[in-house]
């Protein structure tokens, strides 16, 4: 079984990411789970969501302890939430900033964890460029497909024409497409 947990803000769409992950999964042929936990139902409050990805059914319901990656939407929390917490020594980490590990001053944990294993996408300032919106959850996810290979790029792409429809769903395409070729090329 594949773990993720994704922490950002209410309002950042976190929620949304599980679920359209989970639901790329799905349609690569395994089976997914996606659910939420959050603090205090307001904007701009922390929120995790979680996904597990697996090839047999699932039966956990518990939130995700010790996962296999972390995608970080918003950097501002390494300071009030453990977002780092239970990190599996080869796990993955993908954080939305345009800031290198050093700049945000997680060198200890970057190092940690194995080559080619730590991203930082700038995925606010793509989706502001595609959409207009500072939303980073679709972005990540095709940054999620190049550094795992967990889920395909076109598994990702049909999650996301599915929950967002016309030029919405597309632009939220585009921008994961360039975040994919992004994280393949770091």
């Amino acid at each position: 079984m594949f773990e993720v947990r994704l922490h950002g803000r209410g309002g950042q769409g976190v929620v949304t990411a599980a679920e359209m992950l989970s639901v790329a999964a799905f349609d690569e042929g395994r089976y997914a789970q996606a659910f939420p936990s959050f603090g205090s139902e307001r904007m701009g409050a922390p929120v995790a969501s979680f996904c597990r990805i697996a090839e047999a059914e699932i039966r956990l319901r518990e939130p995700i302890i010790d996962p296999d990656a972390l995608i970080i939407q918003d950097p501002t929390l390494f300071h009030s939430v453990h977002v780092f917490a239970g990190l599996k020594p080869d796990g993955y980490l993908l954080i939305n900033s345009t800031r290198t590990p050093a700049e945000l001053g997680i060198t200890a944990i970057a190092e940690r964890l194995p080559a080619g294993h730590v991203r930082c996408l700038p995925a606010t300032e793509i989706a502001m460029r595609h959409f207009g919106k500072p939303l980073p959850n679709a972005v990540l996810l095709g940054g999620f497909a190049a550094m795992t290979e967990v889920v395909s790029l076109d598994a990702v792409l049909k999650a996301i024409r599915e929950r967002f429809a016309g030029k919405v769903g597309e632009a939220n395409v585009a921008a994961a497409e360039e975040a994919y070729a992004l994280a393949r090329a770091a």
